[in-house]
């Protein structure tokens, strides 16, 4: 088994035996590398390697990579009837698409600045209580997802508790963890890739 595939049975309406979507190809390599390299710029940022002046990069990456790309694999686990990776790259995706909206016209709100951060406070911790029960879920997929919503959720509570605060402190720690969410997420989408050319496992994934 793969990445995100499957976390449940084909749908009971294909009378076939065919799987639904089974001539399309795993979308969870492309949905996991987008989500892992549009998170491991902005964690870098947050960890403080590199100067906060340059966040912007991670902007296109977010409306582009991380959102569009992100969707758009959630699209296709639709497709294929898999409802855990459909739910997940779609939110996830938005949550890029989202982000890159709300940095761009956070200015345009009029919140003021001294409850700037209680707002991404709150957009964070939001995600994190979504990460929290999809982590559940995980636990039916494979070690290596599973390893990705742990540290997901994590870094969605770290980051949300330190921008409540002013923590920026805390901040880089979430930084840091988001780092190797990335990193966690990069491995199983390469493991999705791998699989598929050398047609056999080719890394770990952990049991199911």
């Amino acid at each position: 088994m793969t990445t995100y595939e499957h976390a449940e049975g084909p749908s009971s309406a294909v009378s076939s035996g065919i799987a639904p979507g089974a001539h399309l190809a795993d979308p969870a390599p492309l949905g996991l590398g987008a989500f892992a390299l549009t998170t491991f710029v902005l964690s870098v940022v947050n960890a403080g390697w590199v100067p906060a002046t340059v966040e912007g990069v991670v902007f296109g990456l977010a409306l582009g990579y991380g959102g569009a790309a992100q969707f758009a694999a959630g699209m296709w686990e639709f497709a294929k009837g898999n409802t855990f990776g459909a739910t997940a790259f779609t939110s996830y995706g938005a949550f890029w698409l989202s982000f890159w909206w709300l940095t761009a016209h956070l200015g345009d709100y009029k919140i003021p600045e001294a409850d700037v951060g209680k707002g991404t406070g709150l957009y964070l911790v939001a995600w994190g209580i979504f990460t929290a029960y999809m982590t559940v879920a995980a636990t039916r997929v494979s070690g290596a997802v599973l390893t990705v919503f742990v540290l997901l959720t994590i870094t969605f509570f770290v980051l949300g508790i330190a921008d409540f605060n002013g923590a920026s402190g805390l901040g880089k720690v979430g930084g840091y963890i988001g780092i190797a969410t990335a990193l966690a997420a990069w491995y199983t989408s390469f493991a999705g890739v791998a699989a598929f050319t050398f047609k056999r496992p080719l890394v770990p994934t952990g049991p199911r």
